[in-house]
């Protein structure tokens, strides 16, 4: 690799893929490259980033679902869910729990609005 690695002198294919606004410890701007998807950890900030479309993305998890043990615990998110309303049997309490998990499952971005 030699004295020059990761320097704006070195061959292309010897630079280090990471974007220059990682590289604190250095003077150089724009010495190395960033590749669509490429991901890197930024340990001041404690927070994975990817290069998407031209510009780093800080701290967003992209993905299908969340699968823990095995167990798929989060997926898509499913259709609204209407709030408890009606009935000839009104439980307050109940309705208000009910519709306070409701809401937090939608601001959760779980069930849509």
């Amino acid at each position: 690799m030699g004295w020059w690695f990761g320097r704006k002198s070195a061959p292309a294919d010897a630079r280090p893929f990471a974007p220059a606004w990682l590289n604190t410890d250095s003077q150089e701007e724009g010495f190395a490259r960033s590749v669509e998807g490429m991901s890197v950890y930024v340990k001041s900030d404690a927070l994975f980033a990817t290069f998407r479309s031209g510009t780093w993305e800080m701290g967003l998890v992209r993905g299908s679902s969340v699968v823990i043990s095995g167990q798929q615990v989060v997926g898509p998110r499913l259709p609204p869910i209407a709030s408890a309303t009606g009935g000839s049997t009104v439980d307050v309490e109940a309705r208000a729990v009910i519709n306070a998990m409701l809401g937090a499952m939608r601001q959760h971005g779980l069930i849509d609005v």
